[in-house]
């Protein structure tokens, strides 16, 4: 018998694991990073102490930061790169010892003797050990 219904597609598997985002190979290997973007000091007065930014960085470069100053809304600005935010925000305000911190508790530190150090995100065990997720 021949019919006009198209033929099915081959169904995807449901289990949760074949669900989970997926970061593609070639066109975004790494997928995007929210980070927090905390001054220990704020040199110009204006944007506070504490944690002042949220953004996020995309497999591209681009990042988007979102102004948590002033109250209640802030401001929003855009990136072409990661590297131009540091320079703007970060670097310009050597005396501000700013801490950002990765949404897989990954830590960049900005001392204000203008040091950078590098901290890993802890493994899923010294997280069990600590008492996180």
């Amino acid at each position: 018998m021949i019919t006009d219904e198209p033929t099915p597609t081959e169904v995807s598997s449901a289990e949760p694991q074949d669900l989970k985002p997926k970061r593609p190979s070639q066109r975004a290997p790494e997928g995007i990073r929210t980070f927090t973007v905390c001054r220990q000091k704020d040199e110009t007065g204006v944007s506070g102490e504490g944690i002042i930014i949220e953004g996020c960085r995309f497999a591209t470069g681009h990042t988007v930061i979102h102004w948590l100053t002033p109250a209640p809304r802030g401001s929003i600005a855009f990136f072409d790169n990661f590297d131009d935010f540091i320079k703007i925000h970060v670097s310009s305000h050597p005396t501000n010892g700013t801490i950002i911190t990765y949404d897989d508790g990954e830590q960049t530190i900005y001392g204000i003797d203008g040091s950078v150090q590098q901290n890993e995100a802890p493994s899923l065990s010294d997280e069990k050990k600590y008492g996180g997720e």
